[in-house]
């Protein structure tokens, strides 16, 4: 029958005592015969001191293997951790110690239960999004096969709204795989000097027709009598912009404004803001605007158009810049989005 540990180590400590107790008795016997009674108080303060070291020198040597067991079995605490000094510090290092472990799994498990429930959310979303021009595409091309094509008003209204939903894929495509390049550092920057207002401008241009269908004006918010230059990929802030105005106009109200002005951040750098007077943004969405396909209103934003990647790549090509890209919103009143821009 195996004997337990605790019997093993408490008859090893009483053979020891036992030892000392005979070495006493045979010192107290000896010293009597020289110094008379002092001899027995000696003899007790030497037994005493004794057996309080071979105690503790055993309890402690029986808890630190106690507990050097569990550090090697546990492979994440560091056995050089634990050092053989006293029984407290021995087990104070190793209430640490499992306590630091069990915070890093409980951190470690809620990181991949939010990446586990965030690639469920994508593969959904990507599902959804690239489902909807799909089966639309699909749609108009089968009716088009069984018989439809004859009528060519038919004919040229249901390929041209299949093309949209073509072009609708490949802009999914396209953003999705902007994402995965800047992600992965993939997506080389093409750092120059340019000046900011100019590419401001084109974007004003670009979409000054799309902005008149809602009465919406495209605004600097002041008269700059001097250029502004920033460093910078110029096709990418571009897009930037691109992404934000539209997004003003798409959401702003009718007969509302789009206001971008570029303001002083630091020493070092400018920080552009785009704002608008629209609908704005519930508190509670503003956190997760820059989720790919996070929408705010899921219905209204597909009708709208678009990918439901483009803050998404905002985010991605600001950071890419080792920029901040900040938002402020409103609901009701508007919303402003803003990013730095290193100065020249």
């Amino acid at each position: 029958m195996k004997i337990k540990k605790t019997y093993s180590f408490a008859f090893i400590t009483v053979l020891y005592l036992t030892l000392v107790f005979l070495l006493a008795v045979s010192l107290a016997n000896f010293l009597e015969k020289h110094i008379g009674n002092w001899s027995l108080l000696i003899v007790a303060t030497c037994f005493l001191v004794t057996s309080f070291f071979i105690i503790q020198f055993r309890v402690e040597y029986f808890i630190y293997r106690r507990v050097r067991k569990i550090y090697e079995e546990v492979s994440l605490l560091k056995t050089e951790d634990l050092q053989r000094k006293s029984v407290t510090t021995d087990m104070e290092t190793l209430s640490k110690s499992l306590q630091k472990f069990a915070e890093g799994k409980r951190i470690e498990i809620k990181n991949l239960t939010e990446r586990d429930s965030f690639r469920r959310d994508f593969l959904g979303n990507v599902a959804h999004e690239l489902k909807t021009p799909l089966f639309t595409v699909q749609g108009y091309l089968l009716t088009l096969l069984e018989g439809a094509s004859k009528d060519e008003d038919i004919l040229e209204k249901y390929l041209d709204r299949a093309n949209k939903g073509v072009e609708r894929l490949t802009a999914i495509v396209k953003d999705l795989d902007m994402i995965a390049k800047l992600e992965t550092d993939d997506l080389k920057m093409n750092i120059t000097t340019f000046n900011i207002l100019d590419v401001i401008q084109n974007v004003f241009d670009l979409f000054e027709m799309k902005a008149k269908k809602k009465n919406i004006a495209l605004v600097f918010d002041k008269i700059y009598e001097f250029p502004v230059f920033v460093t910078a990929d110029i096709e990418r802030i571009e897009q930037v912009l691109i992404n934000l105005i539209v997004n003003s106009i798409k959401y702003g109200k009718i007969g509302g404004i789009t206001t971008v002005g570029i303001e002083n951040y630091n020493q070092d750098k400018f920080i552009i803001k785009v704002s608008d007077n629209g609908e704005g943004i519930k508190q509670e969405h503003i956190s997760r605007l820059f989720e790919r396909f996070y929408r705010v209103d899921q219905s209204r934003s597909r009708d709208q158009g678009g990918s439901g990647l483009g803050l998404s790549i905002v985010k991605h090509i600001i950071e890419a810049h080792n920029e901040n890209i900040l938002v402020k919103s409103t609901f009701t009143k508007g919303s402003e989005f803003s990013f730095t821009l290193k100065k020249v």
